[in-house]
């Protein structure tokens, strides 16, 4: 049995970190585009908690945790949503400037969007070496993140504001699966027919 409140509260928020929804498959690639900011966002929260954390506590269990989980999005999972959106969104949405709904700004929104990625990447390589050492338990490394997550941020602010909405209107059934398609190789994921 549970007998503090702060404890039942730290368990129900880990229960709940277990028993959330599953993702979105890559039939559906605009809800797992914003499933993947969701977990970016997850992230972003916990960066900005961990340099209290640290200065409480130190390098702890749940700081490597932490870090670690940080550091395997960031470098597993991100280079590929950033290529999912350069590679394969962005270039299906500027086809679509004949098509009823299509908004003026949106080709300026993707420049800017797929500028952006680079620049987020190359702050994200100086963050990165400090992120590794709470992971092995430097209890005096302190992340420096509060430019890159507010960049971050911004950045999907406009997706999510903008270009996901438009991609739901301008993009057919059939550029939908070729997207899905194409994210489901990128991660050598068998992509399902029909």
């Amino acid at each position: 049995m549970i007998k503090d409140n702060g404890a039942r509260r730290d368990n129900t928020q880990t229960m709940n970190q277990f028993l959330k929804p599953p993702a979105p498959g890559f039939d559906d690639p605009l809800a797992l585009l914003r499933a993947c900011h969701s977990r970016i966002q997850e992230r972003l929260d916990t960066l900005e908690r961990l340099p209290g954390h640290l200065s409480r506590v130190g390098a702890d269990p749940d700081a490597r945790h932490a870090a670690e989980r940080i550091l395997d999005y960031f470098d597993r999972a991100a280079p590929d949503h950033h290529a999912d959106e350069d590679s394969d969104l962005f270039p299906l949405l500027l086809a679509g400037h004949d098509r009823p709904g299509w908004d003026s700004r949106l080709p300026r929104w993707l420049e800017r969007l797929a500028g952006e990625h680079p620049k987020l990447e190359e702050g994200w390589a100086r963050l990165r070496p400090a992120l590794q050492a709470v992971a092995e338990g430097d209890s005096g490394a302190r992340p420096r993140a509060a430019e890159w997550i507010a960049a971050t941020r911004d950045h999907l602010a406009l997706e999510e504001e903008n270009v996901l909405p438009l991609a739901l209107r301008l993009l057919s059934p059939e550029e939908l699966r070729q997207l899905g398609a194409a994210m489901a190789k990128r991660r050598k994921v068998e992509f399902p027919r029909g």
